[in-house]
């Protein structure tokens, strides 16, 4: 889905509490409904921001209707961000804690950050997905409950003793009972569905009910729905009519009262075509874009990793675009492949998770001493080993800064949000192709899985990323033959040349034992290896990254620095401490090998640093050993992200500590 916006304007991110949603802008809209079973007008309220959580078991659908109104709430033109949740099982028990599945959504008329820290709104289809995420809802939120799953047995399962629908444990909150099974199935008894197939569709009664509570548009989930089920006609309609019957449901039943709107941020945004984009989906956009930009087929050597799989799914559709996709047997073979087509010419990416580095880190290190540009994608998730594959956390920093052997420094960028993944592949590109030098690019599982409106750039914006291939001798001998040098170096990026194989009078050898300063022979001298490490570190340490940009309006004291997909909740939080008076610095990393050259200096203006991060203290440690400041860690390492409220605060209390 695409929008089109036309001004800019700045406003604060859940400047209010964070279980609230903000009751300044809450207006009621003279805007008639039609009425429910005695023809009342509905009443219609004027919400600035919303937080939904759809949560279900794995197989409910939760993701897939949290994709659907999220589509819709960006074509409406909301602001939005997103939090998908689910197991890492491919079918996690039935009705089962671990077996819960969520989506939640913020969506606001203003500019926002982070998908919120606590829903608004909860949709739980059965016992296990209200226990799980009742916790998370504050007091007076709204909760709607398929009532139908409340059976003992299914209460059992997660512990109830009694049913939360009737003693009173749900007092503090409008919970909303719908038989959600029941409705859908008498809605679809006309369409001849087996029970168990016409209860499937419950997902879309519940969208449909939310669509008309908060007023998103209806056509662009239909066809969707004709579209995904286009070879099944009878289930594509039968979800259509499950979808119209939850819209219908809301209209009509007296227990909805109230429905809500949230207007579109146009002022929000700068001038552009809008659509909602994931992490991994801009990432591949960026790959894409990179590779045209440089005139260079684009080749993916990857072997299935969560949650970097997406990445290869979403390239193997672009054949026309020049991208070649390889399912490997294993990463191992994976970066191997990818490797050679840098060798062959190409804008070679390996896609991986943080079990998948420690297993091309041979290769990696091969990749250093070959000097051939490699793009090395790792969306983070919890570990060690198998760790936690579906949850978010930022903890390889320290491998991909040192996880070779040997003295083997590679480049590391990091994206801030999923819009910012298509940037940042970009710029791993550059760096990549200018510096022949294998690149880390460092997502995380919140990126990757999350979304966001992305203006579309125009083709001009983007950077020239184009390379001069060796097509001849480069090196005179003291007799005067000319001869092809490949350690030869370029004067101002010690970048050595790219030769493509079977170029004639090009022929030079390949491998990962050290090679000779200029001839590229094999070498064992202990003067020349020596020589070797130091250029090749130097050529990292001399990679053009622009200064680093601090938000510091009154002059602060105190300097919060972070990185990757920490920026949205940290943003969130300095703009809340803001906006309570407080005075607070922010800076925040996309270069984390070479670190900006200013960075030194802007650390030394402040009196006290913290580094917020999602593992123990892995670039603070960095900081604190580089530039000897006592950098403060704020750490979190439970999967999830952190939430705005949280940090500031964690940030209040270092302010005045």
């Amino acid at each position: 889905m695409t929008s089109q916006v036309s001004s800019p304007a700045e406003q604060a991110d859940g400047a209010g509490g964070a279980n609230e949603v903000s009751q300044a802008n809450e207006a009621l809209v003279g805007e008639q409904r039609g009425g429910g079973q005695h023809g009342a007008v509905k009443e219609v309220r004027r919400l600035d921001r919303v937080i939904i959580r759809f949560a279900g078991d794995s197989g409910d659908g939760m993701q897939l209707t949290g994709d659907r109104f999220t589509s819709e709430t960006a074509s409406f033109g909301n602001d939005l961000s997103t939090l998908p949740n689910f197991p890492a099982e491919i079918r996690a028990p039935a009705g089962t804690l671990p077996g819960v599945s969520s989506f939640q959504l913020h969506f606001a008329d203003h500019d926002i950050l982070t998908p919120g820290d606590a829903p608004n709104v909860l949709v739980a289809m059965n016992p296990a997905a209200l226990k799980a995420n009742i916790g998370d809802v504050p007091r007076g939120g709204e909760i709607i409950v398929n009532t139908d799953e409340f059976a003992k047995r299914a209460m059992a399962k997660v512990g109830y003793e009694t049913s939360p629908l009737e003693d009173g444990s749900l007092d503090g909150y409008r919970v909303h009972p719908v038989p959600l099974t029941t409705l859908t199935i008498e809605a679809l008894k006309d369409f001849g569905l087996p029970r168990k197939e016409a209860e499937r569709s419950k997902n879309m009664f519940a969208l449909g009910l939310l669509s008309w509570m908060y007023h998103r548009p209806t056509e662009g989930t239909e066809r969707f729905l004709r579209q995904k089920f286009a070879k099944k006609p009878q289930i594509a309609e039968a979800n259509v009519a499950a979808f119209r019957a939850g819209w219908n449901f809301g209209e009509t039943t007296e227990d909805f009262a109230v429905s809500y709107e949230v207007a579109p941020a146009t002022q929000a945004f700068p001038t552009g075509t809008y659509r909602n984009i994931s992490g991994n989906l801009a990432l591949s956009y960026g790959l894409i874009a990179a590779s045209r930009q440089a005139d260079l087929p684009l080749y993916l050597g990857s072997y299935p990793i969560t949650p970097a799989s997406d990445i290869l799914h979403e390239l193997s559709k672009h054949k026309n675009f020049g991208v070649r996709t390889f399912q490997a047997e294993d990463e191992i073979a994976g970066i191997g492949a990818a490797l050679g087509a840098a060798f062959g010419g190409s804008l070679a990416v390996t896609t991986t998770s943080g079990p998948g580095v420690a297993l091309k880190s041979e290769t990696i290190g091969l990749a250093v001493s070959l000097e051939l540009p490699l793009l090395v994608v790792d969306i983070q998730r919890g570990g060690p080993s198998t760790g936690l594959p579906t949850k978010t956390e930022q903890a390889d920093l320290l491998q991909a800064m040192y996880g070779r052997n040997g003295e083997a420094p590679v480049p590391v960028v990091a994206p801030r949000t999923p819009a910012d993944c298509f940037d940042a592949a970009l710029d791993a590109a550059r760096i990549a192709l200018t510096y022949r030098t294998p690149v880390f690019l460092l997502s995380d599982g919140y990126l990757a899985n999350g979304s966001e409106p992305w203006r579309i750039p125009d083709l001009d914006e983007l950077p020239d990323l184009r390379v001069q291939f060796t097509t001849g001798p480069n090196h005179t001998l003291a007799d005067g033959t000319e001869v092809f040098w490949p350690y030869k170096r370029d004067p101002r990026t010690l970048a050595r040349p790219w030769a493509l194989p079977g170029t004639p009078g090009l022929e030079h050898r390949i491998g990962g034992i050290e090679k000779q300063d200029g001839t590229g022979n094999i070498s064992y001298d202990p003067a020349n290896h020596d020589f070797m490490v130091r250029t090749r570190q130097a050529k990292v340490d001399g990679i053009d990254v622009p200064d680093l940009e601090v938000d510091d309006p009154s002059g602060a004291r105190t300097l919060v620095l972070g990185w990757g997909s920490t920026y949205g909740p940290i943003t969130a939080a300095v703009r809340r401490l803001r906006t309570a008076g407080e005075s607070i610095a922010q800076a925040h990393l996309r270069h984390l090998n070479p670190f900006p050259r200013n960075l030194g200096d802007v650390l030394k203006r402040y009196d006290k640093v913290v580094v917020p991060e999602m593992n123990l203290g892995q670039l603070a440690t960095l900081i604190r050993a580089k530039y000897l400041v006592d950098a403060h860690s704020y750490n979190q390492v439970n999967g999830m992200p952190f939430k705005a409220e949280q940090l500031a605060t964690a940030l209040k209390e270092a302010i005045h500590d």
